[in-house]
């Protein structure tokens, strides 16, 4: 698009030079005799930069530029001032002219003014919009999905970002806890602090203290110098507990204490220091069982689980894996693949332990892989076993009648069959069923189904 530029100079000799010269160089431009047509002109045309004159009759260009400041704090402004009248451009520049040309000027000058700050401005622009990509991501633009199930995460992600509320996120590895996380953190009223990750399962037990809480120099062999933990580095923002269930039971009275006091204390430290941070953590494990083992806390738990976001497993959520590939494809810049019917409904009908992960492996390999854009039934790769799978499915232990069953139907009697020979114990139901017992309890949940009361 061309730029377009406001001239404002009651000089018509040099009005007219300014337009020719201006046009010249391709830019959209329009002129002006006044301040006070200059105005009117501003809201018809939206200029990119106004360049006006500083001494003219009526509304001078001091005044012309505080208008337009306050119209559109974005637009640029050029002042044009005699030769000696520096103080009065410097004044203009306090009160947010981008720039000032002194009279007389020449034509190769002007331009390369005039080029500074429409470049300025494109800067300027495209800051803006990346900062509000980072900054607005209530669309979930990351985390794809419009199954029942989605839309219910969705839904109380919404209601809870801009809250204080500690929120667990539980759900199989692969399901994109840490994406619901960061988007929670994007919307709240936290999220141009920081977001610190830290997965307590992959850091070795006797360093984990330190990594969450810091120390101080000495504080044990090796501590050379003093360290702040994730906490001290999530101060004003949000720190993500990934895995939080493997954290070791004798760190849980410790993290216990830091989110009731609001403080943390470095190994070493002489007393703790005050925190301003939002804890979101996130599991894979059963924390009923977990919890029943004695090897979870149930004070930690429900100080973390404030908010319980339970993402479901991709099996239960198969509508939106036509979603995902294209995503995935547009993600790795492969916008014009196509996955043909059989390929899909084969994808569609795979088990996918390891969930949206897996999928986006899966499709990364199949786009470096493939001998043409479009992806068919045999390129799916065999060790996945999703060939395989499609072409046995017609060896089913169960018998569908010929006119077609609800699925969400079959789904609701065999979770009611396999409670029903496990005397309604969810956790020999859901080993029966070989899914974890939240993922079972969520599909209790999401069918209506009463348990009988003991």
């Amino acid at each position: 698009m061309t730029p377009k530029i406001l001239i404002i100079d009651d000089d018509t000799s040099l009005r007219r030079v300014l337009e020719y010269n201006l046009q010249q160089a391709g830019y959209e431009v329009t002129a002006a005799a006044s301040g006070e047509e200059g105005l009117r002109l501003f809201a018809e045309v939206s200029p990119a930069l106004v360049i006006t004159d500083m001494k003219m009759p009526g509304m001078d260009g001091m005044q012309v530029l505080k208008n337009i400041k306050e119209r559109s704090a974005e637009t640029l402004v050029i002042i044009i001032t005699a030769f000696g009248s520096v103080d009065i451009a410097v004044e203009a520049m306090k009160a947010g002219a981008y720039d000032y040309v002194t009279k007389p000027f020449n034509r190769d000058a002007l331009k390369l003014t005039v080029d500074k700050a429409l470049q300025f401005s494109r800067l300027a622009t495209e800051n803006r919009r990346l900062q509000s990509e980072l900054i607005d991501r209530s669309d979930f633009r990351t985390i794809v999905g419009s199954s029942p199930g989605m839309e219910k995460v969705f839904a109380t992600v919404r209601k809870v970002a801009d809250s204080e509320a500690s929120v667990l996120i539980s759900g199989e590895s692969g399901t994109g806890k840490e994406l619901v996380a960061r988007s929670i953190h994007s919307q709240s009223g936290r999220r141009k602090g920081p977001f610190v990750a830290i997965n307590c399962s992959a850091i070795p037990r006797d360093l984990l203290e330190s990594e969450l809480f810091g120390h101080v120099k000495g504080a044990f062999t090796g501590a050379i110098r003093d360290k702040s933990g994730k906490f001290q580095q999530a101060e004003g923002g949000t720190l993500f507990l990934d895995e939080i269930g493997d954290l070791p039971l004798e760190l849980q009275p410790k993290l216990l204490r830091v989110l009731q006091e609001r403080e943390v204390e470095p190994v070493g430290g002489p007393g703790p220091l005050k925190l301003d941070v939002r804890v979101l953590a996130a599991t894979n494990l059963d924390m009923d069982q977990a919890l029943a083992s004695g090897n979870f806390r149930e004070d930690l738990y429900y100080r973390l689980a404030v908010i319980p976001i339970l993402l479901p497993p991709l099996r239960e959520r198969r509508d939106d894996i036509p979603l995902l590939l294209r995503y995935f494809c547009t993600k790795h810049g492969c916008q014009q693949v196509v996955f043909d019917a059989p390929a899909l409904a084969a994808l569609s009908a795979y088990s996918w332990p390891g969930n949206v992960r897996e999928l986006e492996n899966m499709v990364e390999r199949l786009l470096i892989m493939r001998n043409s854009d479009a992806i068919t039934l045999a390129d799916l790769p065999e060790n996945l076993g999703i060939r395989k799978q499609s072409s046995s499915a017609g060896a089913s232990v169960i018998n569908l009648p010929a006119e077609g069953y609800s699925l969400e139907q079959l789904e609701r009697e065999v979770v009611v069959e396999a409670l029903e020979r496990n005397a309604w114990n969810q956790t020999a139901a859901a080993r029966f069923l070989r899914i974890p017992r939240h993922t079972l309890i969520y599909r209790i949940e999401k069918y209506g189904i009463a348990l009988p009361s003991r």
